[in-house]
C-alpha cells in the first residue's frame, strides 16, 4: 500500500469549492435545530453559519458554506429538502 494509492484524485480535490447556501425553514427554532442536525453529520466542516429566526414570523433562514463538489453539493441539497420543515435550498 502506497501513499499514492490511498490519496484522492487531484481532480476531486480541485473541484471542491465553498458553497454558500441559503435554507429557508418553517417551526422556528425546532425547524432550524433540524437542519443544524443534519449539518453537523454531514462529515465536513461548515465555514461559516448563520441563523435569523425572529418571533412572529413564519420562516426562519439559516445560511451556511461548506466546501464540496458540484455533484455533493446538489446531493447536500436534495437531503435537506428531505426534511420536512425545509421550505427551500438556494444556492448563494
Amino acid at each position: 500500500m502506497s501513499l499514492t494509492a490511498d490519496a484522492r484524485p487531484f481532480s476531486d480535490i480541485a473541484s471542491r469549492i465553498h458553497r454558500r447556501h441559503t435554507v429557508v425553514t418553517s417551526g422556528g427554532m425546532d425547524g432550524v435545530m433540524r437542519v443544524a442536525a443534519v449539518l453537523q453529520s454531514c462529515g465536513r466542516p461548515v465555514r461559516d453559519f448563520s441563523v435569523d429566526v425572529r418571533e412572529g414570523v413564519i420562516y426562519s433562514s439559516l445560511s451556511c458554506t461548506i466546501s464540496m463538489t458540484a455533484d455533493e453539493a446538489q446531493a447536500f441539497a436534495d437531503r435537506l429538502r428531505s426534511i420536512p420543515s425545509v421550505v427551500s435550498v438556494d444556492p448563494c
